[in-house]
């Protein structure tokens, strides 16, 4: 594998590939790593690579003729070729393209600067464009560096080891499990009896176990890029049921103070289906409480009838599994209520995160959210309006107002119970 870095700082690759694997990739003939200065390509007497930008704006653009040449230049004639382009608009660097950049004779990697390149260079000559994470580095070089680091991992001869790469994190698209060496006890603690065994077979699960589990508390995304086999799944099955890690969430589904068509606010009715799809999403996904804020006297005698129907009443023996999940519901008289049982439960109060289908500054995406539920140490209230949205005074005093759910249309009218399973989908979700 031939690497061609463009860069206005060669001398910054000195010493990255100057020891360890890539040094010795290098002595081997296994990898060629040249960097190229673009100012030694740019024509006009000054070597100028940059300029301010069309239409203004702050910061200097990177000028095609310098990196244009280059390209031109260096890339190898009837190879294997590929140029990458590191940028944070790019595709996210992951295993599976390392491995298959690894394929190619002859890796072209441009080093983004100041505040891009010209588009056209884009256009006109990038295969691939590649981000290593949503973070800003000061050049694109760091970013090279890692990209071929990473590729050069899958080139046969690089590592010690040929089956190294593949039992890495990621290698089998799932994190890898704990390690252990000597000594066998250390400050106390002890390492698993399985390793000390003997028995390949059971070691070999053990292990296959441990990275699934590693795999759903800390990356559940990777799980459904991955083939799992049935025994996987069944395993996965297992410790969700036993031993899985849950936030401190609540749900509560709020009939007053809440907006009707015409913007006034009321207590709206209690719907049957809302109550039983809602518990039934939030049993799924793990919520340790799902409350029916209902201030009005018969509405909630209504509501108490229906959860003795299927708790206690004829309802309990048909359908044993409704009654799993109505367990979770508690009539309260207010939100207040709700969160003073809430800090009850867990002797803190609870965050509280509005949800609305109308847009407003300064939402909290489901990514974050989901990082601060997981993370955090306290509880979290999540209220889902009924009617025509909550009040705006609930609104006003949270501590988060959650984005809209957008789909690829312009067309946002959904349930309650819909918009909530949505929701709790993308918050909690880990695999099926």
């Amino acid at each position: 594998m031939r690497y061609d870095i463009l860069t206005i700082f060669p001398q910054f690759f000195e010493s990255p590939f100057s020891f360890g694997i890539l040094k010795k990739a290098k002595e081997k003939g296994l990898i060629e790593i040249n960097a190229h200065d673009i100012r030694t390509f740019a024509k006009d007497r000054h070597k100028t690579v940059d300029d301010k930008p069309y239409g203004g704006g702050s910061g200097m653009i990177m000028k095609p003729e310098p990196l244009g040449n280059a390209i031109e230049a260096i890339k190898l004639e009837g190879a294997k070729s590929l140029v990458v382009l590191t940028t944070p608009q790019g595709e996210r660097l992951s295993d599976g393209l390392a491995r298959e950049f690894s394929e190619y004779e002859q890796l072209v990697v441009i080093c983004g600067r100041y505040e891009g390149i010209d588009e056209r260079i884009r256009e006109i000559y990038v295969d691939k464009e590649i981000s290593i994470g949503d973070y800003v580095l000061s050049g694109g070089e760091y970013a090279a560096s890692v990209i071929i680091d990473a590729v050069s991992r899958f080139i046969p001869g690089v590592l010690g080891n040929a089956v190294s790469s593949f039992d890495d994190s990621f290698g089998k698209g799932i994190l890898e499990h704990p390690q252990y060496t000597r000594p066998e006890e250390y400050k106390g603690k002890g390492i698993p009896q399985i390793l000390l065994s003997g028995n390949h077979k059971e070691i070999e699960t053990w292990k296959r176990r441990e990275s699934l589990k590693r795999t759903f508390i800390r990356r559940p995304d990777l799980l459904d890029k991955t083939d799992l086999t049935t025994q996987d799944l069944e395993f996965l099955g297992q410790f969700k049921k036993q031993d899985s890690p849950s936030g401190r969430a609540y749900v509560a589904l709020v009939h007053y103070p809440v907006y009707n068509k015409r913007r006034e606010i009321v207590t709206t009715a209690f719907v049957n289906l809302d109550v039983h799809d809602i518990a039934r999403a939030a049993r799924t996904y793990g919520i340790k409480g799902f409350f029916l804020v209902q201030p009005v006297r018969e509405q909630q005698k209504l509501i108490e009838q229906v959860l003795w129907h299927w708790m206690e009443g004829p309802g309990a023996s048909f359908n044993p599994t409704r009654v799993e999940a109505l367990k979770l519901v508690t009539i309260k008289n207010s939100i207040d209520e709700t969160m003073k049982e809430i800090e009850e439960r867990e002797g803190l109060r609870a965050k509280v995160v509005v949800t609305d289908a109308r847009p407003r500054e300064k939402m909290i995406g489901y990514f974050e959210l989901k990082e601060k539920i997981l993370s955090g140490k306290e509880p979290y209230l999540m209220l889902f309006g009924t009617g025509w949205g909550i009040a705006g005074e609930v609104m006003d005093t949270a501590d988060y107002m959650l984005k809209p759910i957008g789909g690829v249309t312009d067309f946002n009218h959904l349930s309650v119970r819909g918009a909530a399973a949505i929701i709790l989908d993308r918050l909690f979700s880990g695999i099926t």
